[in-house]
């Protein structure tokens, strides 16, 4: 087993970004006190914006969260860290995943593929303390932990993380990903959210995740219950939002990944969240 390297510094909170993000936007996110900035949305192979990112910031990490495996050839994106690895050694994070089965034909045997990936990668020289695995359940957290830093999960909880903390052992990153709206107001919140919670209820990866945790049928359908929506995206007043986060905190994470939805321009809550999670 190995964890992240000692170089690089996560913090203990980050942003979790889909889409493109501007490097001033990045600036500001380094400027608030995130410690880590992660790329959703697939970053392609040349992951030209990790690099673009980097280049406008000083002391943020960046990392991708996830390069999808099936879109991005493992020898591409090696030679693709090694160059950021020249320049940014200590501020990069290479994150990969297998994605999701609904969004590619060629999804099969995603264990095998990920090892495969892997391997392509140790070839390539990316070392192990640089890289993390998107990984939900015991048997891909146990490759995370064997083959990388550690597991970057996304859409859990704490109950999630502390599972996760046992299958991983000491010493091994966990990074997990919770969603957020500022909002008081139950209704409002769940206006804000619905939209996002019901696209990932149609990925059965992360179904089979949530039902392992207990979630019944009903919970994760449509767009899921109110038990469940308050699990994975938290609302209410900010101190009770950074408790929430705070809670993978104590089942075990080392780092959370806080992203924030409902809302066209995230950055004002992110820097209202910064001044809760200090």
């Amino acid at each position: 087993m190995t964890g992240i390297s000692e170089e690089i510094n996560l913090g203990t909170f980050g942003v979790w970004r889909g889409g493109r993000t501007e490097s001033a936007e990045a600036v500001e996110i380094e400027q608030a006190g995130y410690g880590t900035l992660w790329l959703g949305s697939s970053p392609t192979a040349d992951l030209a914006d990790a690099e673009r990112l980097l280049d406008a910031t000083e002391n943020l990490v960046i990392a991708t969260g996830i390069v999808n495996i099936w879109n991005s050839p493992a020898d591409e994106v090696a030679r693709s860290y090694q160059r950021i690895a020249a320049k940014h050694a200590d501020r990069f994070v290479l994150g990969i995943g297998a994605g999701h089965r609904e969004a590619t034909s060629e999804f099969t045997k995603p264990y095998e593929a990920l090892s495969a990936y892997l391997d392509v990668l140790d070839a390539g020289g990316v070392p192990t303390d640089r890289r993390v695995l998107a990984a939900l359940g015991p048997r891909v957290l146990r490759l995370a932990a064997e083959r990388t830093a550690g597991a970057h999960p996304y859409l859990v909880t704490p109950q999630h993380t502390r599972e996760a903390r046992q299958v991983l052992g000491d010493g091994v990153l966990l990074a997990p990903e919770h969603k957020v709206v500022l909002e008081t107001d139950q209704a409002k919140a769940r206006a804000a959210g619905d939209s996002t919670l019901r696209m990932y209820l149609g990925l059965s990866n992360y179904v089979s995740n949530l039902r392992r945790l207990g979630f019944s049928e009903q919970d994760v359908t449509g767009n899921g219950s109110d038990r469940l929506f308050d699990a994975v995206i938290l609302h209410g007043e900010n101190q009770q939002i950074a408790a929430g986060l705070r809670a993978h905190l104590d089942a075990g994470a080392d780092h959370v990944a806080v992203q924030v939805i409902g809302t066209k321009d995230p950055l004002p809550a992110y820097r209202v969240l910064a001044d809760f999670l200090k």
